[in-house]
């Protein structure tokens, strides 16, 4: 009986998780983009304490890392971000040793070309930026494709996301053009098209664009899929919808930023995070999809089946992922303040 306990003491010991349980961990990501269960139950485990601080773009986010240069242990940009600040050697590479359940993830969505072998990412969510529509105020026909948001009867009535390149992305799709254009005159025309949308726009909310809909102070918003899914619980006439011409498709990865101090703490965060129940609570919770491929069977099926969360085949291949765009990036962002300022 005595060495039966000590097997099992031993068993328990290796199974436990390998961190002391004594760092903290400070974790800077999109504004309601993780479970609060999900972190306390990392605290319950490991006994590190997790600091959260949220921002609501990508632009925000790197300037505030480049700017100071420390004071958080893991952030989340987007694909075209994570090469980014890889090109401009701001984050540190990952240890895979101390990331176990990295073989979770699909094959599908590692060892993409923003960052080959993912020398410094782990997939963390993906999904789209389309378009939701109030089909309660405006009928199921009113927004069909992306052309429909320049009708008149918008006027007053549409949310944008407050992040430029989301906004490139309509003008460039509705004119036949990828959204990761860098020819200047194709970019002249999109911003010549977004300068007609612009006064008929109500609201630009990158943070929770949902509110604006089901409070119906605008009816119909172009807004990431996590928040279309949100508000279609809450009020199911708001539907979201993969226009013809095309959409944005985009990944967001887990970080560690060149600055940060509690490395050891941040590989565990990470390998936490990989775990497949802890992947199924964030997707379920959250309405994104999860790169997961272990996570996925754990998922109740009517997320899985929610064309929302989950598009179709046919669907995503409609959509394209945003890449970095170097140099071209200051013509969007130019571009942007005349057209937020109306000049």
């Amino acid at each position: 009986m005595k060495k039966l306990l000590i097997s099992l003491a031993l068993i328990m010991l290796c199974a436990a998780p390998s961190f002391a349980g004594n760092g903290e961990l400070f974790l800077y990501i999109w504004s309601e983009y993780i479970p609060d269960e999900v972190v306390e139950n990392f605290t319950k485990e490991t006994g590190i304490t997790v600091h959260v601080s949220n921002y609501d773009s990508n632009e925000a986010m790197f300037a505030k890392i480049k700017l100071t240069g420390e004071g958080y242990d893991l952030i989340v940009p987007s694909s075209d971000y994570v090469a980014l600040m890889r090109r401009q050697k701001l984050l540190v590479p990952l240890d895979k040793t101390k990331l176990p359940n990295f073989g979770n993830l699909s094959p599908k969505l590692v060892n993409q070309s923003f960052d080959p072998d993912n020398t410094y990412s782990v997939p963390y969510m993906w999904g789209s930026t389309s378009i939701a529509v109030n089909t309660g105020t405006l009928g199921s026909s009113a927004v069909e494709s992306i052309s429909d948001l320049w009708k008149p009867e918008m006027t007053g009535r549409l949310l944008l996301p407050n992040e430029p390149r989301e906004a490139f992305s309509l003008a460039l799709k509705l004119l036949g053009y990828s959204l990761n254009e860098t020819d200047p005159a194709h970019l002249e025309e999109a911003y010549q098209k977004l300068k007609i949308l612009m006064p008929m726009v109500r609201v630009f909310d990158s943070d929770s664009p949902k509110q604006a809909l089901l409070s119906g102070e605008v009816s119909v918003g172009v807004v990431w899929n996590g928040e279309a899914f949100i508000a279609n619980q809450e009020n199911p006439e708001i539907q979201y919808i993969y226009p013809p011409e095309g959409f944005s498709l985009w990944l967001d990865s887990l970080c560690i930023p060149k600055g940060a101090k509690n490395i050891k703490e941040a590989h565990a965060f990470l390998n936490y995070i990989l775990r497949p129940d802890v992947a199924a609570t964030i997707s379920t919770d959250m309405g994104y999809s999860t790169p997961n491929a272990k996570a996925l069977e754990l998922i109740p099926i009517d997320i899985r089946s929610n064309p929302i969360v989950y598009p179709t085949d046919a669907e995503v291949q409609r959509g394209e992922f945003q890449d970095d765009l170097g140099e071209t990036m200051k013509l969007y962002d130019a571009y942007w303040i005349k057209l937020k300022t109306g000049k």
